[in-house]
């Protein structure tokens, strides 16, 4: 199995308020970017003075809105090589511009808005493939998503889903992500919007994926495509199907409750870190370092 070199940072996010179903509707809208901490961390996880930086607003009904606010909160921390792509149909994310843009950015950020949307976009799209590819192979690329932007990263991805009646069969609605993430089920906004039970029914229903839910203000730096380590002031939650007992997500009918046995979860703070691939918590890195430093030693030939 294939190690990515290169790394993702999936943000929680903060609500998209130019995503509105009447756009005549007058209404007073703030994009605060309380994340300014992690785009920092972005910026340092690309090892430049001034690295190249595209921000895709594909996902937002205010592309040039955010875009903007994007720029000057690069701008803060003295990032000014920042564009942004407002692409909106599959053909223009293959235009020769775009694609040759993308394969100089250092790093790539996909805003927040409507999931749905980027999948609409890029799936199937040469713009994609070389994401994919990109990530895949270099060791210095930084592949970032807020809030939708983070929950189409997933292989399969929470395209809608009420947070009150989760947990009644066929409330989440899935579909397919961008597939950066082959193991993971990703929601955004998490613990400020009760969602734990629409992650917990998407993992019910795919029980080895790992479910994370990202709070606002909160996001996780993934390394080789396992290692997930949480940066940012809030929480996040995983979400373990795999030791699941009884599960009647299959033969449930819609609208009928689901019944879980023995489903885990794990809270992560700042610096916490939960490997995938293992499936198990560490309180920091190190902790993780080590340990895997056991397993080695312990499979070393004495």
């Amino acid at each position: 199995m294939h190690t990515p070199k290169g790394k993702i940072i999936a943000i929680g996010g903060n609500e998209d308020k130019g995503t509105y179903s009447n756009p005549r509707t007058r209404r007073k809208y703030y994009l605060n970017f309380f994340e300014l901490g992690i785009l920092k961390r972005f910026t340092s996880e690309l090892g430049k003075t001034n690295p190249r930086i595209e921000v895709i607003t594909t996902a937002s009904m205010i592309p040039e809105e955010v875009g903007h606010i994007y720029q000057k909160a690069f701008a803060t921390l003295s990032i000014t090589n920042v564009g942004l792509m407002h692409i909106r149909t599959p053909p223009e994310a293959d235009l020769p511009e775009y694609l040759d843009r993308l394969r100089q950015a250092d790093g790539i950020l996909f805003s927040g808005g409507d999931q749905a949307r980027l999948t609409r976009m890029f799936l199937h799209t040469e713009f994609l493939n070389i994401c994919k590819h990109r990530y895949q192979h270099e060791e210095s690329f930084v592949l970032a998503g807020t809030s939708a932007g983070a929950m189409a990263m997933s292989g399969v991805m929470i395209k809608r889903g009420s947070s009150f009646e989760a947990l009644m069969k066929g409330t989440v609605k899935l579909d397919h992500g961008l597939n950066f993430l082959s193991n993971v089920i990703i929601d955004s906004h998490f613990v400020k919007r009760g969602r734990f039970g629409r992650l917990m029914e998407a993992v019910a229903l795919h029980t080895r994926k790992i479910g994370i839910g990202l709070g606002e203000d909160t996001g996780v730096l993934i390394t080789k495509g396992n290692l997930i380590e949480t940066i940012g002031s809030n929480l996040v939650i995983i979400v373990d199907g795999y030791r699941i007992g009884y599960n009647n997500a299959d033969e449930a009918n819609r609208g009928e409750p689901l019944s879980i046995e023995n489903i885990v979860m794990h809270v992560l703070a700042k610096g916490n870190v939960y490997d995938i691939y293992l499936r198990e918590f560490y309180k920091n890195s190190e902790a993780h370092q080590r340990h895997v430093q056991d397993i080695l030693d312990n499979l070393s030939p004495k």
